[in-house]
């Protein structure tokens, strides 16, 4: 996995993260039916079909409200494509889910089979599309009376990219500052998320051991970001990490200011001297117009000294022999 990735699986697999993204990413009625406090995860043995077990791919157990257990596939999606069949993969690894259950003497026929929740938690760009049930990718007709017969299972999608940056700060939730950071959009609104997630363990002191991979993160983000201002390095405290983006966000937005002062009389001066030269030799020549678009404020101010000199319009460009 990449370290991108990496900081994903770390950061869930802590339960207190696990719970986080449940309790403020799950539909009220759903929570009700679930005891969050005593959540554990299940050290599973099935694989991917290439044979290899895929890391951002775990199994929670917690117990339900009325008694037994439920089992939470959560199934970290990092790749830049949209999986359409995924949920074709999560049925598969409901199956073996349940077949580890019963290999492992966990379960009796009298018991029946657990509930499963799948949840596939997705940060790409385009915004998830795939089938969220089995039964939409089975081709029969609506009144087919082989229906009764066909597997079904959906999945709960988190699709980060489709949750407004307001939306996200209105949720007390580190999960939320999490995606705030995965998907900020320029220093500054990575800082914002960064002093949220400050101020959030500041009042959970008990909250899971991730600081450090919250200070990774924001280091990452900020190579990915690419202002106009180098990136410093970054110190290991996550409160030193954002002191410091603090002050690189202020050098940032002066940066930003001194070259839109730039641009403008840049623009500015490149407006004169095409006027004044319409003036002089008339309708200006594409070459000319691009020579003009291309040139920083200083070769335009020399250019525009020679107007009243030249001969023609090509004297105006050319450096006097």
């Amino acid at each position: 996995m990449t370290d991108h990735d990496s900081i994903y699986h770390r950061l869930f697999s802590h339960p207190g993260m696990v719970m986080d993204l449940l309790e403020h990413f799950l539909d009220a009625p759903l929570l009700a039916e679930l005891d969050l406090s005593r959540l554990t995860r299940l050290n599973t043995k099935f694989t991917a079909t290439t044979g290899q077990r895929r890391r951002g791919d775990m199994v929670w157990e917690l117990p339900t409200r009325t008694g037994g257990s439920l089992f939470v596939l959560l199934i970290l999606e990092f790749q830049s494509e949209i999986d359409e069949w995924m949920v074709l993969r999560l049925n598969v690894y409901a199956g073996l889910l349940y077949q580890q259950l019963v290999d492992e003497r966990r379960l009796k026929p009298a018991d029946g089979l657990p509930p499963i929740l799948p949840i596939v938690l997705y940060n790409g760009e385009p915004g998830w599309n795939a089938a969220a049930s089995l039964r939409e990718l089975i081709r029969l007709s609506p009144d087919s009376p082989l229906w009764p017969y066909q597997p079904e299972l959906r999945y709960h999608i988190i699709d980060e990219g489709r949750f407004p940056e307001d939306d996200l700060q209105g949720r007390p939730s580190l999960t939320a500052m999490f995606i705030r950071m995965q998907h900020a959009i320029n220093p500054e609104s990575m800082l914002k998320a960064s002093r949220d997630v400050v101020t959030w363990f500041a009042h959970h002191p008990e909250g899971p051991p991730v600081k450090r991979l919250f200070g990774e993160l924001l280091s990452g983000g900020l190579d990915r970001l690419k202002g106009p201002t180098p990136v410093p390095a970054m110190p290991e405290d996550f409160e030193e990490v954002v002191n410091m983006l603090a002050r690189y966000v202020e050098q940032w937005e002066k940066d930003i200011e001194r070259k839109g002062r730039q641009e403008g009389r840049q623009e500015g001066e490149a407006k004169m001297l095409t006027s004044l030269l319409q003036r002089r030799f008339g309708t200006i020549p594409e070459w000319a117009g691009e020579k003009i678009s291309k040139a920083n404020p200083a070769i335009l101010e020399a250019w525009g000294l020679r107007i009243f000199d030249a001969r023609s319009l090509v004297d105006v460009f050319e450096d006097p022999k």
